[in-house]
């Protein structure tokens, strides 16, 4: 089974290939790269004016062609070089996931501008802290955001407003968005490097000040292709077992926008892939499971992709099983592990659907790796192997290189590796040396050169000298029926060091007391991994805007209640 997977990697990368992988110097390191990808995201935006009256952009009841998008993009970009701003200058984006969000991004990069990603539920001072760091010349803002805008000094700022309502006034003038989009003009055309800035989105903050880490138009791209040769792999495999036709055309993108687009598992992962082939992105005003099986049955969705607990909530939904959801083609999560269990659960509920994830971060504009179909089933715990543009490692703490087996913390070097943190020399050098990332995570090779991550270095228990991993004992609880969220963390302990702590949020009308899920986690795991404290939660745990478990927050929220 690797063996052909490995032949199939080799067919599609070697000279001449569709993803033939070459080396070149990239800021003063070889750097493997996709020879024939394209220089930048403005040929990928280019290229889609081909799809002319296909569906782009859905939200509730409107509906933009990607000829009608081409015609805002140029817009957009045409008004902004009449405000002054220039190639490499700033333009922030902050609103929820409305149509004008993906228009106002093609139309920044379109005149060489840098797109600076703002989180949608940043508060007044994380607003004004980020627009401090990136100084954009121009901001783009949903009524939500300029209303936590209105009490800050935004000097000479130009402000454009979304949506407009009763909005609160502000240091500066608001210009309406229909303003900018009836420029009816074109904007003057720009050279594009491909190792510049083509956005800036910022780390999630869970620890200290948000790092504002540059993607380049090199790292974007080459997330695409990667994301393509990920599905070419398996694609070829399908061709030689017989599965499919040679000459047989997939169905056409639909997918569902589940997670913030400031982040690069909507905007990287979902929303550029989808452009370039010419699909639908159907946007939703916040998650709802039920509204996300209503789209899927309406819109005809063949792409899914979510934090994890996305996928449990849709096939634990009671309208699930009544639910048309025979187009779904890919159905998995990115932002965070699969657990083994759900993987299993995926392939046997949704009967159209392979399970799929992608690992990845925010400083490789994407995914580092891929798994999905019968390679994800057969290794249900791997995240698949890195990408060709990708080199990878697992070193010890010394920085020395581990054998397979052994867990340690990975690094990787490629095209998709972001320039650095805007700002944050110090940032940089500490994560990126001679072109290596250091990932902060811990995990272990395979001798199919498959990646397993065992957990966050920071996440990592030590409790008597013993490395316990939080995501191993997270993977056991899940398998017990009535949980439905946990997050897992260390407790300060006398005389171990730190003790496994866990909060548990249980499903609707499921009943499971501390002592039950200790017993059950008894049966799958070392008895020093056992969970010592347990908080069972009346309400779901605290996440991020990706959707991933706040920790930090869960420890202090909880360091005064009584474990059970």
């Amino acid at each position: 089974m690797y063996a052909e997977y490995k032949n199939a990697w080799a067919q599609l990368t070697g000279p001449g290939a569709d993803f033939e992988v070459a080396t070149i110097e990239v800021r003063g390191n070889p750097t493997r790269i996709y020879a024939k990808a394209p220089n930048s995201l403005v040929d990928v935006w280019q290229a889609s004016a081909a799809f002319g009256d296909r569906d782009y952009l859905v939200y509730k009841d409107e509906r933009l062609t990607y000829s009608q998008a081409h015609a805002q993009v140029a817009n957009i970009g045409a008004w902004l070089q009449q405000q002054g701003v220039q190639a490499g200058d700033r333009v922030g984006i902050a609103m929820r996931n409305y149509p004008e969000w993906l228009l106002s991004y093609w139309g920044i990069l379109n005149i060489g501008a840098t797109v600076v990603g703002m989180n949608a539920w940043w508060t007044a001072a994380e607003l004004d802290y980020a627009l401090e760091d990136a100084q954009p010349k121009v901001l783009i803002a949903d009524p939500e955001r300029l209303e936590r805008l209105a009490g800050l000094d935004l000097k000479d700022m130009t402000i454009v407003g979304v949506r407009l309502q009763d909005t609160p006034p502000l240091s500066t003038e608001v210009i309406p968005w229909q303003s900018v989009v009836n420029t009816h003009s074109q904007p003057t055309p720009v050279d594009i490097d491909p190792d510049a800035d083509a956005c800036i989105f910022y780390t999630s903050g869970t620890t200290g000040r948000p790092k504002g880490a540059q993607l380049t138009h090199r790292g974007c791209v080459h997330n695409i292709w990667s994301m393509m040769f990920a599905g070419a792999t398996l694609r070829l495999l399908a061709v030689r077992q017989g599965l499919i036709a040679a000459d047989e055309e997939p169905p056409v993108t639909a997918a569902l926008v589940t997670t913030p687009l400031f982040h690069v598992t909507a905007n990287n992962c979902v929303a550029h892939g989808a452009t370039l082939g010419g699909g639908k992105l159907v946007h939703m005003y916040k998650w709802d499971a039920g509204e996300a099986l209503t789209l899927i049955e309406k819109e005809g969705i063949t792409h899914m992709t979510g934090v994890p607990v996305m996928a449990r909530e849709v096939i634990a939904h009671p309208n699930f099983a009544a639910t048309d959801t025979s187009t779904l083609l890919s159905f998995g999560g990115g932002g965070a592990q699969l657990q083994p269990d759900l993987v299993s659960t995926i392939d046997s509920e949704v009967a159209t659907a392979r399970p799929n994830t992608g690992y990845g971060m925010t400083e490789t504009c994407g995914i580092i790796t891929s798994i999905g179909g019968d390679f994800f089933i057969n290794k249900p715990d791997s995240c698949g192997p890195a990408m060709p543009c990708y080199e990878s490692k697992i070193v010890d703490a010394a920085g020395n290189e581990l054998p397979v087996g052994e867990a340690g913390e990975l690094l990787v070097r490629g095209a998709q590796v972001i320039r650095g943190y805007l700002n944050r020399e110090d940032a940089t050098a500490e994560t990126i040396q001679n072109g290596w990332l250091r990932t902060g995570d811990v995990a272990r090779k395979d001798e199919d050169d498959f990646l397993f991550i065992v957990d966050r270095i920071k996440d990592m228990v030590l409790r008597g000298g013993e490395n316990i991993y939080c995501a191993e004992v997270e993977s056991a609880l899940f398998e017990h029926g009535a949980v439905a969220e946990c997050s897992v963390f260390g407790v300060p302990d006398d005389r171990l060091g730190e003790e496994v702590g866990v909060a548990v949020f249980l499903k609707d009308n499921q009943n499971a007391t501390a002592d039950e899920l200790r017993a059950h986690c008894q049966t799958l795991i070392a008895g020093h991994k056992v969970p010592r404290y347990v908080w069972i939660t009346q309400e779901p745990l605290p996440r991020n805007a990706s959707g991933k478990f706040l920790k930090r927050e869960l420890r202090e929220r909880l360091k005064l209640a009584e474990a059970s």
